[in-house]
């Protein structure tokens, strides 16, 4: 289980609130990547029975993370997700594409954290704003573990919404990752407008 020691150090620091930031969808060869801020203050308690079950968004089952979703965002401060296409990951790249998403997700949140602690070996760049890189931080460190379930579920929904408009390639399924039934889709059809064209996969269906 998953406790507050790492965020109490900032608050016992002097640091009024904690933003937690993490991304999902770096490694899929279609559609966004989705980072999520949340947003908690020193007086913040881990409920037993609930918000105890937090933990890195891939080692939650897909039910389990959506529960934890919306008890994140009825108990957290402020909750927000920043968006990043992937028209715009082919253009910058996708470690610039995951840190514009970061920013994104941190300027818009409706409480804004005087710290950060981030999913990552780097830290945001073009944010003026202390903060941490911590690698495995979504196993780790609470707030950063509720980021990830909140990216995690909103890239999910966002995903079985696109499957809507391109149905045939079955995206509510896969979620873009590349799966031998995506890869298949592919082979088939070929890329559709939201695949990462930047992505050496996708990049060999143009040759």
């Amino acid at each position: 289980m998953l406790d507050l020691k790492l965020e109490k150090q900032y608050f016992d620091l002097g640091y009024g609130l904690i933003g937690g930031v993490d991304e999902a969808g770096r490694g899929p060869l279609a559609g966004p990547v989705v980072a999520a801020c949340v947003v908690i203050g020193p007086d913040f308690k881990i409920e037993p029975g609930d918000l105890e079950l937090v933990a890195d968004s891939k080692k939650l089952t897909a039910k389990r993370r959506e529960k934890l979703f919306s008890l994140i965002k009825e108990k957290a401060l402020a909750v927000e997700i920043g968006v990043v296409s992937p028209q715009t990951i082919d253009k910058i790249n996708i470690l610039q594409a995951t840190f514009l998403a970061m920013r994104r997700a941190i300027r818009g949140v409706k409480i804004q954290p005087d710290y950060i602690l981030l999913d990552g070996a780097f830290k945001i760049p073009k944010l003026n704003k202390s903060q941490t890189a911590i690698v495995r931080g979504d196993g780790t460190v609470f707030c950063i573990a509720a980021a990830s379930i909140i990216a995690k579920v909103s890239r999910d929904y966002i995903m079985t919404e696109l499957d809507k408009k391109y149905p045939l390639y079955e995206f509510a399924k896969h979620k873009g990752y590349g799966t031998k039934l995506h890869m298949d889709k592919i082979a088939e059809y070929g890329p559709c407008p939201i695949h990462r064209f930047s992505f050496a996969p996708i990049k060999k269906t143009e040759n």
